[in-house]
């Protein structure tokens, strides 16, 4: 098991959640590839998506997989302007590579936001820490076990 589906796996057991990942037969670095192997709605997916402010900070926001994360609204909610974070920022503060960030198990604590649309269903897959693994949660719990905030910030 590669360290950073460990830490996922992991970070599931210590919130109590009674969820495992799965690995699938093909990538899921995509929410339209994951939406497939998960046979479930595309909005069903949770994007991890990173932005860096200007002062150097990552800031999380979870989205719904046919959503787009709104840069001023996104912004407005970090209180600093925020650009896309590139590949290495990303790796350094959350410990996963583009592709396969979860929304825990972090190498470092992030702000973190998620989007209302993903409430609208009982169930959600969201990336393990690889670019084969998912698994599901119930959003309510992934809101609590990320430590995310509900917030609008989609265009």
């Amino acid at each position: 098991m590669s360290k950073s589906l460990a830490r996922v796996v992991l970070a599931l057991q210590q919130a109590g959640v009674a969820s495992a990942p799965i690995e699938m037969p093909d990538e899921t670095r995509t929410a339209e590839q994951a939406a497939a192997a998960a046979g479930c709605a595309l909005d069903q997916i949770v994007k991890s998506i990173l932005f860096q402010g200007a002062s150097g900070r990552l800031c999380l926001f979870l989205t719904a997989g046919g959503n787009q994360v709104d840069p001023a609204r996104a912004s407005a909610l970090a209180g600093e302007p925020l650009g896309r974070a590139d590949a290495a920022a990303v790796r350094r503060v959350t410990g996963f590579a583009i592709g396969g960030v979860a929304p825990l198990g972090h190498l470092s604590p992030l702000p973190t936001w998620m989007d209302r649309q993903l409430m609208d269903f009982p169930k959600v897959w969201a990336a393990a820490g690889t670019p084969r693994h998912i698994f599901a949660i119930a959003p309510g719990q992934l809101l609590a076990v990320s430590g995310a905030d509900l917030a609008d910030f989609t265009a």
